[in-house]
């Protein structure tokens, strides 16, 4: 019995999924905003998520003020996603928090939270993996693949990310800006 509500969970959150993904090609941000939120996603106010963002479960995702996501990202609500204020999240950016364990003969999924601080930008097509913590006024440069959490203030890029630089700037108090409507 155990196993047959588990199959049922499974099949409304595929549902749910694919209703959101369906959403995401809707040119209106509002409309978009109101559906993930219906679903169960928290998203603070003034925050944007772009067009054809997926998502693979919004019951775990939260969002903070004034973020944006870019178009094409990729949100893994499988674990605990935090994303904090004021943080620019790039074209494709890919957040994961669960993936299969390579190391091991049965191949098990295991997962951790992710954490994006407040004022974080992640450049675009970078990847978060699992159990990743990126401070506040944290910079992932595009492209990079980030596999352990990066310090207050730094720079990181590459494959496997690792700091290139601090960003100068410690007082940080910006808005990022209204919401383009139709992207």
């Amino acid at each position: 019995m155990k196993r047959i509500i588990n199959r049922i969970k499974t099949i409304l959150l595929e549902l749910i999924v694919f209703k959101l993904h369906c959403v995401g090609y809707v040119p209106c941000h509002h409309y978009r905003r109101f559906y993930y939120r219906l679903f169960g996603m928290k998203i603070g106010r003034g925050s944007a998520l772009h067009m054809h963002a997926r998502f693979y479960n919004p019951f775990n995702i939260s969002i903070g003020d004034d973020s944006i996501i870019g178009e094409d990202a990729v949100l893994d609500g499988r674990d605990k996603l935090t994303i904090g204020n004021h943080v620019d999240i790039a074209t494709g950016v890919m957040i994961y928090n669960c993936e299969h364990d390579v190391r091991s003969s049965d191949f098990h999924a295991i997962s951790a939270r992710v954490a994006i601080e407040d004022y974080v930008f992640i450049g675009p097509s970078a990847i978060i993996l699992p159990g990743v913590t990126i401070k506040k006024g944290a910079v992932v440069g595009a492209g990079a693949v980030v596999t352990k959490d990066v310090e207050e203030y730094s720079i990181v890029g590459g494959v496997p990310a690792k700091q290139i630089g601090v960003r100068g700037v410690k007082d940080l108090n910006y808005r990022l800006g209204r919401a383009a409507w139709f992207r």
